[in-house]
């Protein structure tokens, strides 16, 4: 197994997070709804924000984050590489990370990212 990417300021709600989608970019307003299957995905999710970007984890153990950019969204996993993608959504070539581009007008497959992010979640509380 990999080195965890620990982050010990997480918290169980920070008002940073909030504060991040607040500033009205559409961008960020898309990907919000992806940060928020983040937190559901359990009572040991913590988050904060790290980088510039909002980043959930389970405890400390980071597992996955959100980014706005100019011309598109993402929802990164810290593991990525090791998590099964039937639907080919992950990009990357990173030796650990992977992430999902989201863009405005382009259709994505909402349940495909929606296990995604599950099974980040899994991995990591296994990892753990």
């Amino acid at each position: 197994m990999d080195a965890l990417f620990l982050l010990p300021g997480a918290v169980r709600r920070d008002p940073e997070i909030d504060a991040w989608f607040a500033q009205g970019d559409p961008l960020r307003l898309m990907i919000q709804p992806w940060f928020e299957e983040l937190r559901r995905c359990g009572d040991d999710v913590r988050e904060l924000i790290h980088d510039r970007q909002p980043t959930a984890c389970v405890g400390e153990a980071a597992f996955a984050y959100v980014g706005a950019y100019t011309a598109h969204a993402s929802v990164g996993f810290f593991h990525g590489a090791d998590l099964d993608d039937p639907a080919g959504l992950l990009q990357g070539t990173g030796k650990r990370m992977r992430h999902v581009k989201l863009r405005w007008g382009e259709a994505h497959d909402t349940a495909a990212l929606t296990g995604l992010i599950a099974a980040a979640y899994r991995d990591m509380r296994r990892r753990l």
